[in-house]
């Protein structure tokens, strides 16, 4: 089980570089907002993870949380990207 896990964190790290490399290389704002939104999606995957690696199911309230605030601070700056704010 733990080598399952362990390769699970190996392909959650990749998706962050990957995603943290089009927030920075993206030719426009859109590009950068939904790498932004992808970061924190694969972030709130991988307290979910931690919670069952480490048998600490608090980090299951955190990923929850991160995930909402997530979702509201990109549409906050869709809005904002939108000219509607």
């Amino acid at each position: 089980m733990e080598i399952i896990i362990y390769i699970a964190f190996s392909l959650i790290l990749l998706g962050l570089i990957l995603g943290l490399v089009r927030f920075v290389k993206g030719p426009t704002a859109a590009d950068r907002v939904v790498a932004l939104d992808t970061m924190s999606i694969i972030a709130t995957s991988a307290f979910a993870l931690m919670a069952l690696f480490f048998d600490r199911y608090i980090y299951i309230d955190v990923a929850l949380i991160y995930a909402v605030l997530g979702f509201i601070g990109v549409i906050v700056i869709a809005r904002y990207l939108e000219g509607a704010l």
